[in-house]
């Protein structure tokens, strides 16, 4: 197969970078230094831009189902890692019961923000009347300054209007504005911060012996290059949409829920109350800097 040792060089490169002790520990580092500092670039980019553009193809085909693909390809690396490292079906499933557990977070965070966004907001009613040219600049000017990206700029005078949540005011054809906290901020770090998680396991799995076959290396490249792009994705968003303490706030929940999930829960596992970390039970000798 003429692509095969490429594949296996570049699988072993990636690895162990991914694998490397010094990135495990700090990567939720570096993703809290993009979530502090990345919107002070907001001031200093074009936004005419195509990824100022909620329209853009990567949003529309990679953000919008973004838990779907997480949990699409990590899933296939965990099934494939596992299965071939202990032949085990119970074993498969126990490790990609770890997914569940994030997929039934992700869900309990959308509608937890829901109610937030119901409870702090009010909803309001466009005003049909023409905007001077210069006035309509000084709102899309303030809209990015505010980090609110394109989707704000060019919104109209406002009159308040008395409904009881966002569904019956956006059914109205009107405009609900509550505290919106970042869904995109959120996904994308907790996302980013799992696949990082999950395929670390690649290199000692690697340093065994285990089989490893091209189908499997390059389900593994695939989720390093997902996290490449959601690191790519969480900085336009960081840069281009929402407000600074909606972005700040998405960020931190995403954060919190992984440290409780992979370094407080499943540290206690595996047991019957816990899938266990990532690459645990599946090796004869693990080493404990690999997990």
């Amino acid at each position: 197969m003429v692509l095969e040792r490429p594949v296996v060089l570049l699988s072993e490169l990636v690895a162990r970078c991914l694998g490397n002790a010094h990135f495990r520990r700090h990567f939720h580092l570096w993703v809290a230094l993009l979530i502090l500092l990345g919107p002070g670039l907001t001031f200093h980019v074009s936004h005419s831009t195509v990824f100022a553009n909620r329209r853009n193809f990567l949003y529309l085909y990679f953000l919008r189902s973004g838990w779907g693909w997480t949990c699409l390809l990590t899933g296939g690396f965990v099934l494939l890692v596992s299965y071939s490292s202990t032949r085990s079906p119970a074993s498969c499933l126990r490790h990609l019961t770890r997914l569940l557990v994030a997929s039934l977070l992700w869900k309990g965070a959308l509608w937890s923000f829901a109610q937030v966004e119901n409870a702090t907001g009010s909803c309001f009613q466009p005003i049909r009347s023409e905007i001077p040219e210069a006035t309509a600049a000084a709102h899309k000017h303030a809209s990015y300054s505010q980090g609110g990206g394109a989707s704000a700029s060019s919104s109209p005078l406002l009159l308040l209007r008395e409904t009881e949540n966002k569904a019956s005011c956006l059914a109205e054809g009107f405009q609900w504005r509550g505290y919106d906290i970042s869904e995109d901020t959120f996904l994308l770090t907790f996302a980013a911060l799992l696949v990082a998680e999950e395929t670390a396991v690649f290199r000692p799995y690697l340093s065994r012996g285990h089989p490893a076959g091209v189908p499997l290396r390059l389900v593994f490249l695939l989720c390093s290059a997902l996290l490449l792009l959601w690191n790519f994705l969480l900085l336009c968003v960081l840069v281009y949409f929402q407000r600074y303490t909606h972005k700040l706030l998405g960020g931190a929940l995403a954060t919190l829920c992984w440290r409780l999930l992979y370094h407080g829960w499943y540290k206690s596992g595996p047991c019957w109350y816990s899938p266990g970390r990532p690459g645990v039970g599946l090796f004869d000798t693990l080493d404990h800097r690999d997990n």
